[in-house]
């Protein structure tokens, strides 16, 4: 076995021959965020740690157990774990929600949790995700709900489920979490140790545990839906209503919590069986009272986070297509060393023009130059010999066709003046 350092666990080189299925997924993210009215915003990759363990939570298994931290000079920083916080701290810190609300952002980023690698799971893993800043009304929720499904439509993702639930506001949580109590305490031997404590500080965070013998404890635990206060039960009904007027169609599943301390009320997963335990791609909800709790005035908020693996996983999993990788438009083949200049100059006067082109560096034979063109894809190919230099003149190949067109190689600006003019009728011609 070789020796070489290899990449952490949890981690994953994207490799050229992937990387274009990335490109897919955060070229169609960042196309309907626009579409949407969201701007990209982006930001640090760590942060203090007090910033997570005020909005995530500290019963959270993010805080508890996830999160890498480092102690540098008596600061302790956190290379984050979600996007949220980070994002609202960024539109605090730079005035943005003293402007026109709402302040709508996407961001695409990496995320760095400690947990058991599988398959969607990574410990540093990548995120799409908006966050919309100042509006309370339930069409914002809607709104960005449909953002999320129309990502997931654009990919032409199938067999997605969307989960929708309420999870109030303090005000009728109070009462729920009172109720949770009363039903687990009798159970609490039975509970992990972090359960246990979570009993104390935060029993709505029991049924987020992914203990198998805690989640068959809880799975006759009260509802959240049914106490509601009469303004969140009003505010669910709407979403709901706005939902199905857009023809988007849902399941209540009550079970929804999310594992971040920080959400109220409409709380949404989509979900897909495609991709086994890992079903989640996209998930999120409001979260009206972070804001003032990181030490911002009373403003509703709200977004969700993508992630793109899972997303890809997914598409792989549902064999859907991606675009197609850049190839090399024009391969310069120099028969000796004397050709090289020129090869170098003509491929250079191209990429000018955007063209993709390339060149021998490896000296190799033309038989072996002919064998790496077709490697690369090339679509157009040129000789450069010492005829056709002494001539000033030589063929264009269509690699595809096996058209040769003459082109002129008494310089680099006629061989690009030919070139285009030859490219721009085979694309008709292709067209036609």
């Amino acid at each position: 076995m070789a020796n070489y350092l290899k990449r952490p666990q949890g981690t994953e080189d994207i490799t050229p021959e992937r990387i274009r299925k990335w490109y897919t997924v955060e070229k169609v993210t960042r196309d309907v965020a626009e579409s949407f009215g969201f701007s990209e915003i982006r930001i640090p990759t760590f942060e203090q740690t007090e910033l997570f363990q005020r909005s995530v939570g500290e019963t959270t298994d993010v805080v508890q157990k996830e999160m890498y931290s480092v102690i540098a000079r008596e600061t302790k920083f956190t290379l984050r774990p979600e996007g949220t916080a980070g994002t609202i701290r960024a539109m605090l810190q730079n005035g943005m929600l003293a402007e026109a609300l709402p302040q709508k952002v996407f961001y695409q980023l990496s995320c760095f949790r400690h947990e058991r690698p599988q398959a969607g799971r990574l410990r540093e893993f990548h995120q799409f995700g908006v966050e919309m800043a100042g509006a309370a009304s339930p069409y914002a929720d809607a709104e960005v709900i449909l953002l999320g499904k129309t990502v997931l439509d654009r990919l032409g993702i199938q067999n997605i489920v969307l989960n929708l639930n309420s999870i109030g506001c303090p005000t009728c949580r109070a009462a729920y979490q009172q109720a949770l109590k009363a039903y687990f305490e009798p159970h609490k031997e039975q509970l992990c140790e972090t359960c246990q404590e979570r009993l104390v500080r935060n029993p709505m965070r029991l049924l987020d545990c992914k203990s198998p013998e805690d989640q068959e404890i809880a799975k006759d635990a009260p509802v959240i839906l049914d106490y509601l206060c009469d303004d969140c039960k009003a505010h669910f009904e709407a979403v709901k209503s706005h939902l199905t007027s857009m023809g988007v169609e849902y399941v209540i599943n009550p079970k929804i919590v999310r594992g971040l301390d920080y959400y109220t009320k409409t709380v949404f997963e989509f979900i897909t069986t495609s991709i086994g335990a890992q079903g989640t791609v996209c998930a999120g909800g409001r979260y009206d009272g972070l804001i003032e709790q990181l030490g911002g005035q009373s403003i509703p908020a709200l977004g969700f986070g993508m992630g793109l693996e899972r997303l890809i996983l997914t598409m792989e999993q549902q064999e859907l297509g991606f675009m197609d990788a850049k190839v090399c438009d024009v391969y310069f083949a120099p028969m000796d060393d004397a050709a090289r200049p020129t090869a170098l100059q003509y491929a250079n006067a191209l990429r000018e023009m955007g063209v993709r082109a390339e060149f021998d560096l490896m000296d190799r034979s033309f038989k072996a130059q002919m064998k790496y063109a077709n490697k690369l894809g090339a679509r157009y190919l040129v000789v450069l010999g010492s005829n056709e230099l002494e001539q000033g003149s030589g063929q264009l190949k269509n690699m595809i066709t096996g058209k040769q067109t003459p082109v002129r190689l008494d310089s680099a600006e006629h061989f690009a003046e030919d070139y285009s003019g030859i490219s721009l009728a085979d694309l008709f011609e292709t067209e036609s």
